[in-house]
C-alpha cells in the first residue's frame, strides 16, 4: 500500500467521479475470485470503483484495507458502499484495440467458383460499407433495410 499526496488523492477523485463500479462484492464477501477481478481491473484502468453490498461499515472498511494491502493499491475514497482504488498501470503490459465494428469500409475477399468447375476460381477483394454484407453466392446486400420514417410516409401520402 502507497500513500498519496492530497493533491493527488483529490485529482483521482474527480477522475473517478464519472466511472462506474466494476467489481460488485456481495454476500460472499472478498473471495480469492473478487480479489481476482480487482487485480485484473486495476491492470487494466489503474483506478476502480468498488461497490460492497452490506450494511456494517466495520466490514467494508476492514475489506477496503484488504485489497489495499493484498494489491498494493491507494485508497483514494470511501463513500457509502463505494470504494475506489488506485494503482499505477504497468507499462510493460501491452493495450490490447478492439475492433470496431459497423461504420466505415471494410475489404472483404470474394471466392466464386468457375463456371465449368475445372478452372481455378475468381478472387476479388472489394470494398463493403458497414452496413453492407457479402451473400453466399458473392454479391453485396445492404444488410438492414434502411428504414424509413413514419411522419415522412405520411406526409407524402396526402
Amino acid at each position: 500500500m502507497f500513500n498519496l499526496t492530497p493533491s493527488e488523492r483529490s485529482e483521482l477523485r474527480a477522475e473517478a467521479h464519472a466511472l462506474k463500479p466494476i467489481v460488485i462484492i456481495g454476500e460472499a464477501g472478498l473471495t480469492p475470485a473478487v480479489m481476482k477481478e480487482i487485480d485484473a481491473g486495476l491492470n487494466s484502468h489503474g483506478l476502480i470503483k468498488v461497490r460492497v453490498f452490506g450494511d456494517d461499515r466495520d466490514a467494508r472498511v476492514a475489506m477496503y484495507d484488504e485489497i489495499c494491502s493484498e494489491l498494493q493499491a491507494a485508497p483514494v475514497q470511501h463513500i457509502g458502499k463505494l470504494l475506489v482504488i488506485y494503482r499505477p498501470k504497468i507499462e510493460g503490459k501491452k493495450e490490447t484495440k478492439l475492433v470496431k465494428r459497423g461504420k466505415g469500409m471494410r475489404e472483404v475477399t470474394i471466392v466464386k467458383p468457375s463456371p465449368s468447375g475445372t478452372k481455378k476460381p475468381s478472387v476479388s477483394k472489394v470494398m463493403v460499407k458497414g452496413n453492407e454484407r457479402v451473400t453466399q453466392g458473392g454479391s453485396i446486400k445492404r444488410a438492414k433495410p434502411r428504414q424509413s420514417s413514419a411522419k415522412k410516409s405520411a406526409l407524402g401520402k396526402s
